[in-house]
This record gives structure tokens, C-alpha cells and sequence, in this order.
């Protein structure tokens, strides 16, 4: 079985031009994980946020409007890589990647989850919590994952454990993170990239300040770890 970050590498350009091959976890030090209620915001703050340094964008299946955001943001800002979070299903693995999803994101996993999103042709982070999850995950495959809720789990105090007896393994740490323990986890040799909120406050979105955002994404995007590694 093939390991999952070789399956469908996203593609990245370079400062020089080049066109390269990376992992989502390698993106970019932040996740942002946004919930869009109102589709006309989501392709300014899309924008904001690649102009701020931070290309990925998690938008979560929690409201009505996020499939046609998904498609908004797909359709209009190529330069951003969108994708689908709060997966819990499969029929919502594929409607997300139909909408233009390019990578899906769950707070946990089933078998049949599981095969859902590796089926979606796009690459796929899927919720652990605990050393078992982990193992599981490795067992088929899969060496990137979503630590989550990452604070209420233990924090990077536990992922730092898990680095020692699960090496191959690696996280993106989400919920509960703020930019001050954003760097606790980016420190870790386990951790390529941490999921927040921080970077789109709801006042900021709801009120269309796309400055404040893309100044907040660009401080998050300054928290990158030299040396991050890429399949």
C-alpha cells in the first residue's frame, strides 16, 4: 500500500518559478480553519489570507454555504489551495472534492471514512487523538494526520511523546491553538503545519476588514520552521 503523502502530492510554486511537489502539511506553518455562514465573504477572505502567506484554507462542512464557498473560492482564487474540513461522511468526502476541494480534513475516522477519502483522489488528514489511532493509521498507509482537539488531548507535551516510539508519523495539530502555543508545536520534528482560527476573527470577516486578516496571516505565515520536510 502506498504511503499517503506519495499519493497525490499538491503542487507548489516556487519563488523561482519552479513548479515542486509538496505535502499539505509543507504548505505553509498555519491551517487557517474558517466557517463561512455568508458565501460572498469567502473569496475576499481567501484572498486576504493568500496575500498574507497562507495558501491552504480549511473551510468546515458546518454551514449551508460551505460547498458553494468551496466552489467560489476553487473557481476564483487559483492561487489558493481550498479544501473541506468536519468531513464525517463519505457522501461529504465526495460532494467536497465535486465543489473543487483539493484536500479533506475529519475530527476522527472510520474504516469506511477512511476508504471515502483515499477513494477522493486528493489528499486527506484524518483525526487521531490517541497512540492506538495512530498506530491503525500507520498500519494502512497513512502517515499524515490531524492531532485533534490537540489542547484538550494533551497538547504538544503529548505529541512530543509520540515522536520518540512514532517516528514516521506526522500532525497537524488543531483546536484550541492560538499564535503563542502555535510555536510549541511548530518546534516539534513531528508537527509540519498547526489548524487555527486566529487568523480570521468573526468581527474581522463580518465587517470585511480583509486587512486585519491578511496582516494576521502574515504573521502567522512568519512562524514557518526552517528545514520542513517534503515528500
Amino acid at each position: 500500500m502506498p504511503l499517503h503523502c506519495a499519493q497525490r502530492p499538491l503542487r507548489q510554486v516556487t519563488p523561482g518559478g519552479r513548479m515542486t511537489a509538496v505535502t499539505l502539511l509543507d504548505l505553509a506553518p498555519v491551517l487557517p480553519v474558517v466557517v463561512i455562514d455568508d458565501v460572498s465573504r469567502a473569496v475576499p477572505l481567501a484572498r486576504a489570507l493568500v496575500a498574507g502567506g497562507l495558501p491552504a484554507i480549511e473551510v468546515t462542512l458546518r454551514t449551508h454555504a460551505a460547498l458553494t464557498a468551496i466552489r467560489a473560492v476553487a473557481e476564483e482564487v487559483p492561487e489558493a489551495v481550498v479544501g473541506a474540513g468536519t468531513v464525517l461522511r463519505p457522501a461529504q468526502a465526495e460532494a467536497a472534492v465535486q465543489a473543487g476541494a483539493r484536500f479533506l480534513v475529519s475530527p476522527g475516522w472510520t474504516e469506511r471514512l477512511l476508504d471515502a477519502m483515499r477513494a477522493s483522489g486528493v489528499p486527506f488528514l484524518p483525526g487521531v487523538s490517541t497512540a492506538s489511532e495512530v498506530l491503525a493509521l500507520l498500519e494502512r498507509g497513512v502517515r499524515e494526520m490531524k492531532f485533534f482537539p490537540a489542547e484538550a488531548a494533551g497538547g504538544a507535551p503529548y505529541l512530543k511523546s509520540l515522536a520518540g516510539p512514532l517516528p514516521t508519523a506526522r500532525f497537524c495539530p488543531t483546536g484550541g491553538i492560538g499564535p503563542g502555543a502555535a510555536r510549541a508545536y511548530l518546534a516539534l520534528p513531528n508537527v509540519g503545519c498547526v489548524g487555527g482560527t486566529w487568523m480570521a476573527p468573526p468581527e474581522a470577516v463580518r465587517s470585511g476588514d480583509w486587512g486585519r486578516v491578511a496582516e494576521l496571516a502574515r504573521e502567522a505565515a512568519q512562524l514557518r520552521r526552517p528545514g520542513a520536510v517534503a515528500c
